[in-house]
């Protein structure tokens, strides 16, 4: 058997007893992986899954960074972004996830991290062209649609916001966040 085919046998296997919980033989097949052809970022980010599930953040750290310098995606990036959050480094977590969304517009886990900082920091305006760049690529995207208006409300922005909602609206007329947003828009316009 090829050292590619045996990477890729040992790799689905790690993701497959991954994604059916059993830690054990997912890090054993990942290992498999990692020694099977070359030097490939997956391995690395299904071990930072495995080790962030044990709780053993400095690990997973690791495994991240490891992975990203392999091939820095969205995926590694926001593993890290994801930690240091935990530890309360915004700054950090704050540049991975835009590194990430840099990457890929579409990575919900980094946008609404980074959402949550920018609410927490006080920084909304600089999460807007990442909202927008996502609505670009799947404006049917409700959620996000959604965040958008309820940041550009948290700014003062009023009608921006109350436009966002009603795009929502036409698309979902039964959506009831956007219904009571809309009518809570409408109050303070009155």
């Amino acid at each position: 058997m090829s050292g590619q085919l045996d990477y890729e046998i040992n790799k689905e296997l790690g993701e497959c007893y991954l994604f059916m919980g059993d830690l054990d033989k997912a890090e054993e097949y990942y290992g498999k992986a990692m020694t099977s052809n070359g030097v490939h970022p997956d391995p690395y980010l299904g071990l930072a899954t495995i080790a962030v599930q044990r709780g053993k953040l400095d690990d997973a750290m690791t495994l991240y960074r490891k992975a990203s310098s392999i091939e820095a995606d969205d995926r590694s990036l926001s593993g890290m972004a994801l930690i240091e959050m935990e530890r309360g480094q915004s700054a950090e977590a704050f540049t991975h996830f835009k590194g990430a969304l840099s990457k890929n517009p579409e990575n919900l886990v980094a946008l609404f991290g980074l959402v949550r900082l920018a609410h927490a920091d006080d920084r909304l305006d600089d999460v807007l062209p990442y909202l927008q760049d996502y609505l670009a690529l799947d404006p049917l995207k409700h959620e996000v649609r959604f965040t958008l208006a309820g940041c550009l409300v948290s700014l003062g922005r009023h009608g921006e916001a109350g436009a966002e909602i009603d795009q929502i609206l036409l698309q979902d007329p039964a959506n009831d966040a956007a219904r009571e947003l809309a009518d809570e828009l409408k109050r303070i316009a009155a």
